[in-house]
């Protein structure tokens, strides 16, 4: 970490800090709980697509498409939205040590929880409108694309002056390093 202040804050509660812009936690650490969160939300969505596929008689994965789409995305916004807002911290984040503050150090309201969700999905839809855009004709080409896109912009980070990401400067936000403290033996 290059800022005193990041260092501060794997140390401590980054609440206490004083009104100073946070500095990223390292982008090694953020990418491997980003990857940890996909593994984790495979399973959250096969449950939810598997649910809604059942609820609407779904035969077919073409079928009924939009409507598992619109579920996915609210069912994805009530799980980032709802662990940013109470804990700080989804479960892949709480692994990795990580916590999601604003730059001042303080919790997240659902309005910019919900302004962080819209925005992050740059991490994705910027390959998927290309991918359309060019027809790709198969999804190796797809992933290839959106896996390429996903490696330009975590890297891009570094050329932000705090290594934030994107969508986090524009929303205000940070992903913190962060230890929990231990308690005290009684």
């Amino acid at each position: 970490m290059s800022a005193p202040v990041a260092a501060d804050a794997a140390s401590s509660d980054p609440a206490s800090l004083p009104a100073q812009r946070l500095a990223a936690a390292p982008l090694v650490r953020r990418m491997a709980a980003f990857l940890y969160e996909g593994v984790l939300l495979f399973g959250v969505l096969a449950f939810a697509g598997l649910v809604y596929g059942v609820a609407v008689h779904q035969t077919s994965g073409i079928e009924k498409r939009t409507g598992l789409i619109a579920v996915c995305f609210v069912v994805l916004g009530v799980y980032f939205i709802g662990l940013w807002t109470q804990a700080g911290q989804t479960l892949a984040m709480k692994t990795w040590h990580l916590r999601l503050l604003t730059d001042r150090g303080l919790p997240l309201s659902p309005r910019r929880a919900l302004a962080r969700y819209l925005a992050s999905y740059v991490w994705f839809l910027p390959p998927l409108a290309l991918a359309g855009a060019l027809r790709l004709p198969s999804a190796a080409a797809i992933f290839g694309l959106v896996a390429g896109w996903i490696v330009v912009y975590a890297l891009s980070a570094r050329l932000h002056p705090r290594r934030q990401f994107w969508h986090d400067a524009l929303c205000d936000t940070a992903i913190v390093g962060y230890r929990p403290t231990k308690p005290l033996p009684q």
